[in-house]
């Protein structure tokens, strides 16, 4: 047996493991209410020891509270509702979806990603299904479902192996989710719950959704490329891909599937030039220094354009959605505007009953001051270690990665870290936006490989369609090398941009 079957048998039986444990979890929504109820009777035990630290920017010592007091009682009970209300991410991924909704059901956003890929010549194919991929992050969960079937496609189209293209899309949208040139809505949901964290030390602290733009892009292109390298020179010379009978043309419903018409054609262009020129009368409002779009003196990253991105995000996603869904008959008029944002809003309703749970957990992790405690005395170990800030970081990185094999939300796995490790970390001297970008790379990468995911399924249906008799097994010995070489180097980049102090977004 060679070293790569025994590396790939060992990771199966994994796999196995890791399917196993993850199934006897209970859903997300009911593990934030044992969390919860965990806090309730830690608290209450803490409080009675006299649990306490020392703040030290104010010398301010707080302590633990307990949960089962007269006022902690009042938090749970009568505070519920407002629990739920003032939950940062909830407000800002509504208004953002809304606008994605009216993009999804004029067809703009599939269409767009069909012309990415649909006329490029065969040698930079993996390339572009793989940017096509990082583009299509905009359209969160939405890109699943229309490139993993559009890779295999053009794969065949090509006369290369649909199975192989399957792969590339998914471990393109997978691994590579928080990477994109375009801001999304992760943007806009990771960065509202970093605030909510970082203002448990610094109550005016404000992590933008562009916190992390300048990295996200340049990542974007550098996985692109990681994932071509690597299917190129050797995922495609596998001998069993030459099983999956590629093939030179498509029938005539499956080329439909892929290429787009004039109209379309039309459409998007007249669509890109309505989004340029909203982005250009956003960028001359900004202009002059007395804007009232621009903050106190001037600053145009702390100001009410960048704090209110998520309405202007959805406002443009809408408008372009509108006009291509207008030009293409898709939408008739104003009333199917409308219902794209009421079928958007049912679409988010798993969405919502998960940020109850959330949101009542984090309410009460934060009033306790048991995170702050935790985050104080980790960082007095730290610093009397005298370790180094990356070093920390790859630290968190290993971590991360580890409990997204388990935990596949990355809001809620956010949600569960981003109160313990960024105030953790700006107390050793580590920014909110710095400790938010190591977990957007490690909270991605391990997405492809892991069979908690619902889309690890989904991808495996589609290449089943290919080669029936594919499992689990079939799918992760293609993902696991991918992915071991895009954390290696993902990691690595972002500890290099770290240390050269490259700033992470504007304002960053």
């Amino acid at each position: 047996m060679t070293s790569r079957s025994k590396v790939l048998r060992a990771s199966f039986r994994g796999f196995a493991v890791i399917e196993k444990v993850g199934n006897k979890l209970p859903h997300p929504f009911w593990l934030f209410w044992i969390l919860a109820l965990v806090v309730v009777g830690l608290s209450a035990v803490l409080a009675a020891a006299d649990v306490s630290a020392v703040q030290p920017d104010t010398d301010k010592t707080i302590t633990v509270l307990s949960l089962l007091s007269k006022d902690g009682l009042a938090l749970m009970v009568e505070g519920a509702v407002e629990n739920f209300a003032s939950f940062p991410p909830l407000a800002t991924i509504i208004t953002v979806m809304l606008g994605i909704a009216v993009a999804e059901r004029s067809e703009l956003i599939s269409t767009l990603l069909r012309r990415m890929v649909a006329r490029v010549p065969g040698r930079y194919l993996t390339f572009a299904l793989s940017m096509t991929a990082m583009v299509g992050h905009v359209a969160g969960d939405a890109a699943y479902v229309t490139l993993i079937p559009l890779g295999a496609l053009i794969f065949r189209a090509a006369g290369r192996s649909p199975v192989l293209g399957c792969i590339v899309a998914f471990v393109s949208i997978s691994a590579g989710y928080d990477a994109s040139p375009s801001l999304t809505t992760t943007d806009v949901l990771l960065s509202s719950i970093s605030t909510a964290a970082a203002q448990t030390i610094d109550p005016s602290y404000v992590v933008t959704p562009v916190a992390n733009y300048y990295f996200g892009l340049a990542s974007s292109v550098l996985i692109a490329l990681v994932i071509t390298v690597v299917t190129e020179k050797i995922m495609a010379r596998r001998p069993d891909l030459e099983t999956d009978e590629p093939t030179s043309g498509l029938g005539a419903e499956e080329l439909g599937q892929v290429e787009i018409t004039a109209a379309q054609s039309r459409a998007l262009r007249v669509t890109g030039l309505v989004a340029l020129a909203y982005v250009a009368v956003l960028v001359l409002i900004m202009l002059p220094s007395g804007s009232p779009l621009r903050g106190e003196g001037g600053s145009v990253v702390d100001s009410p354009l960048f704090r209110g991105m998520a309405f202007l995000l959805g406002i443009f996603f809408a408008l372009v959605g509108t006009v291509y869904g207008r030009m293409t008959g898709t939408l008739a008029g104003a009333r199917d505007v409308v219902g794209s944002m009421v079928e958007g809003a049912k679409s988010m309703a798993p969405i919502l009953v998960l940020f109850f749970a959330i949101s009542q957990f984090l309410a009460y992790f934060k009033w306790t001051h048991i995170g702050e405690i935790l985050a104080i005395k980790v960082a007095q170990t730290l610093q009397s270690l005298d370790v180094q800030g990356w070093v920390v970081l790859l630290g968190l990185a290993v971590l991360v990665s580890f409990m997204n094999l388990v935990i596949t939300s990355g809001s809620a796995l956010w949600s569960l870290a981003a109160p313990v490790f960024i105030p953790m970390l700006i107390l050793v001297g580590l920014s909110p936006e710095t400790t938010q970008a190591v977990y957007r790379v490690a909270d991605s990468v391990s997405n492809c490989i892991t069979p908690m995911s619902p889309y690890f399924a989904m991808a495996l249906g589609f290449i089943q369609r290919y080669r029936k008799s594919a499992g689990i097994g079939t799918l992760a010995s293609f993902t696991i090398p991918l992915a071991a070489v895009i954390w290696i180097v993902w990691v690595g980049f972002f500890l290099a941009w770290y240390l050269l102090g490259i700033p992470l977004g504007p304002g960053a």
